[in-house]
C-alpha cells in the first residue's frame, strides 16, 4: 500500500482508485455488505427495517420536488398545493405519494418497533441501537407534524394551534417556547415559514441518525426470533443472496399495498376538513391530528383534573412525552434474562394486551373528548404505563421462561 492510501479490496479500477483515496465504498460494504453474515432464522418481520429506509428515501425525493412548487405564505400556501395537484405534471401523483408515504412510513416503523418489543431487540448489547431508533421516531413525529401544517387547510391550521398551545402549559418557559415556535403570538406566516424550513431540514437529520442506527447494528449484529446469539458458522447466512432476495420480495408486496392507497384511496387516511382553506375564525367541530399521532393524543386528553397541584393540561403534556420517554429506558425496565417473548409463556399474553391497548388508544384519540371514550382512553393510558413501569420489571423477576436452544440451527435440525 502506498503511503497515505487506503488498502482497498475492490477489483474495479475506478472504484479502487476512489476507494484508496476516500474509502466510502469500503465503509458501505462493511456496514451493509453483501457478504455480511446474519442469523439464519430471520423472518419477514426483519424486512421492516429496510422498508423504513426505502420510505425515508421516497419521502425525501418527493419532498424535494414538491418544495420546488410550494409557496410558504399563508395567502398562497393552499393555492400552491392546488396548483401542484392540478397544473404540475404528475403533481397529483407526487403529492399523494408524499402524503400517503408519511402514513406508510409510520406503519412500517410501528411494526418495526413492536417486532423489537416482542423479540427483545432492545436488550444488551443493543441498548444504544434501540435508543437511536426512538430518536428516529421522535424526529419522524416532529417532521410529520410540521408537514401536516403546510397544506394550510382547516385541520392544518387548528392542529398547529392546539399542539403548539400545549407548550404554554410548561411552567416558566412554556410561553417562550410557544412564541419561538410560532414566531409570534399566534399561528401565522412566520409559523408557516418556520415549519416549512424545519420540515425540509429534519429528514436529512433523520438520515444521519439512520446512518448511526445502521452502523450500531453492524457492530452489535442483528437479533433473531430466538433471541440467542449465533453459535458458529452453522447459525449464519450471508446477507446476499438470502436476505437481499427476501427484502426484495417484501418491497414488492409493500409497494403493491402502498400503490393501492395512492391510486384507489388517496384521501382515506387524511381528513376532509383539510380541503377547506384555513380560517382562523371558524373552528372545526372536532380537531384531530393524523392517525399516527392518535394514541399520544388520547393520552394527552386522558387527564381532565389537576393532581397534587399540577394542572390537568400540564399532566397531559407530561404523560404524552413520558409515553415516548419510557421507551428510552426500556432496556433497563425489562428484568427478564430472556430476550424473546417466544420463551416467556406469561408475558406473551401481556404483549398482545399491550398491542390491543395501543389500538384502543388510537381509536379513542380519534373520538370527541368526552363520554365513554374519555373513560376508555383513561383506562388505556393507565395500562400503557402500568405495562412498562410495573408489569415488565415485576414479571421479569417472577416468570420462569422456557429452556432456550443451544444454537439457532438446533430447532431446525430437531424439526427435520
Amino acid at each position: 500500500m502506498a503511503l497515505g492510501l487506503y488498502d482497498s479490496k475492490f477489483k474495479n479500477p475506478l472504484v479502487r482508485w476512489i476507494d484508496t483515496r476516500l474509502p466510502v465504498f469500503s465503509l458501505v460494504d462493511n456496514t451493509v455488505g453483501s457478504k455480511r453474515p446474519e442469523p439464519a432464522n430471520l423472518n419477514y418481520f426483519w424486512n421492516f427495517g429496510s422498508l423504513a429506509g426505502l420510505m425515508l428515501m421516497v419521502q425525501i425525493v418527493t419532498g424535494i420536488i414538491l418544495a420546488m412548487h410550494y409557496t410558504p405564505n399563508v395567502d398562497m400556501a393552499f393555492a400552491s398545493v392546488e396548483h401542484i395537484m392540478r397544473d404540475v405534471n404528475y403533481g397529483w401523483l407526487l403529492r399523494y405519494i408524499h402524503a400517503n408515504g408519511a402514513s406508510m412510513f409510520f406503519i412500517v416503523v410501528y411494526i418495526h418497533i413492536f417486532r423489537g418489543l416482542y423479540y427483545g431487540s432492545y436488550k444488551s448489547p443493543r441498548e444504544l441501537l434501540w435508543m437511536l431508533g426512538v430518536v428516529i421516531l421522535l424526529l419522524m413525529m416532529a417532521t410529520a407534524f410540521m408537514g401536516y401544517v403546510l397544506p394550510w387547510g382547516q385541520m392544518s391550521f387548528w392542529g398547529a394551534t392546539v399542539i403548539t398551545g400545549l407548550f404554554s402549559a410548561i411552567p416558566y418557559v412554556g410561553d417562550t417556547i410557544q412564541q419561538l415556535l410560532l414566531g409570534g403570538f399566534s399561528v401565522d406566516n412566520p409559523t408557516l415559514n418556520r415549519f416549512f424550513s424545519l420540515h425540509y431540514l429534519l429528514p436529512f437529520v433523520i438520515l444521519g441518525v439512520v446512518f448511526l442506527h445502521v452502523w450500531t447494528l453492524q457492530l452489535t449484529g442483528s437479533n433473531n426470533p430466538l433471541g440467542i446469539e449465533p453459535n458458529g458458522e452453522q447459525d449464519l447466512l450471508p446477507f446476499h443472496p438470502y436476505y437481499t432476495t427476501k427484502d426484495l420480495f417484501g418491497v414488492a408486496v409493500f409497494i403493491a399495498f402502498f400503490a393501492a392507497f395512492v391510486f384507489y384511496a388517496p384521501n382515506m387516511l387524511g381528513h376532509p376538513d383539510n380541503y377547506i382553506p384555513a380560517d382562523p375564525v371558524v373552528t372545526p367541530a372536532h380537531i384531530v391530528p393524523e392517525w399516527y399521532f392518535l394514541p399520544f393524543y388520547a393520552i394527552l386528553r386522558a387527564f381532565t383534573q389537576p393532581f397534587l397541584g399540577i394542572d390537568a393540561k400540564l399532566l397531559g403534556v407530561l404523560a404524552m412525552f413520558a409515553a415516548i420517554a419510557v421507551l428510552f429506558i426500556l432496556p433497563w425496565l425489562d428484568t427478564s434474562k430472556v430476550r424473546s417473548t417466544t420463551f416467556r409463556p406469561i408475558y406473551k399474553w401481556f404483549f398482545w394486551v399491550l398491542l390491543a391497548d395501543c389500538v384502543v388508544l388510537t381509536m379513542a384519540g380519534g373520538k370527541p373528548a368526552g363520554g365513554v371514550w374519555l373513560t376508555i382512553s383513561q383506562v388505556a393510558t393507565g395500562y400503557y404505563f402500568f405495562h412498562f413501569l410495573i408489569l415488565l420489571p415485576v414479571l421479569g423477576w417472577l416468570e420462569t421462561p422456557k429452556k432456550l436452544p443451544e444454537s439457532i440451527i438446533q430447532p431446525v435440525v430437531k424439526g427435520a
